[in-house]
């Protein structure tokens, strides 16, 4: 199933190793990592045991755009509610939804770092944020049980409605394009002399519609 799983700044190597561990578990196998904190790849089969193939595949990017290149639906994962953003808790419908858009382009699942989450810059590169239901007092996941969890309700999506993996050929922009349809945007817009206030309030509606 073309989804994969992007960590947006990882600082504890220990904490890649077991989402690592969490995909091979669950049968995903895309790891995208952005500016990740300096490890060693052998330290973390330390955490993954026999996961040395999805270690070796896995990519380190600059940015999240560039990570996200490929994407045609991007989830990103919070812990609490951003207001104005598209937001669901239907973790399991969610997962159903994904596995449908997964079968006409790649999905993007992604987590912000340990400490933070995501920031709003990565949040605007989001179709929608979403949120396990968990207990509101303690809402803040370990990143790797995150990462499972998610990715437990996608391999249930499969196992429940295998017809949905089919691949169909995609007539969906990829997020790389909606990057130069952006850029290519803001520069116009410079151009017109537009903006009357903050651009990069007026670019993040433009990303929301």
């Amino acid at each position: 199933m073309p989804i994969a799983v992007i960590l947006d700044r990882p600082q504890n190597p220990a904490n890649i190793g077991t989402v690592v561990r969490a995909m091979k578990n669950m049968g995903f196998s895309d790891l995208r990592l952005v500016t990740p904190a300096p490890f060693e790849r052998a330290d973390l089969l330390r955490y993954a045991h026999r996961c040395d193939d999805l270690v070796a595949a896995l990519t380190i990017h600059p940015t999240l755009d560039d990570a996200l290149t490929d994407a045609t639906y991007v989830v990103g994962t919070a812990a609490l509610v951003h207001p104005g953003r598209p937001y669901r808790t239907d973790v399991r419908n969610l997962a159903v939804d994904l596995t449908e858009r997964a079968a006409s382009g790649r999905v993007a699942l992604v987590f912000g770092t340990e400490a933070d989450g995501l920031d709003r810059a990565a949040l605007d590169r989001c179709h929608l944020v979403a949120s396990l239901p968990v207990n509101p007092d303690y809402p803040a996941l370990n990143l790797a049980q995150s990462v499972l969890i998610f990715l437990h309700e996608l391999r249930l999506a499969t196992i429940d409605e295998p017809s949905l993996v089919a691949e169909q050929e995609s007539v969906l922009a990829s997020q790389g394009e909606l990057t130069q349809l952006f850029v290519l945007t803001e520069a116009l817009l410079y151009e017109i002399d537009y903006f009357r206030y903050s651009p990069e309030s007026v670019l993040r509606d433009l990303r929301q519609v």
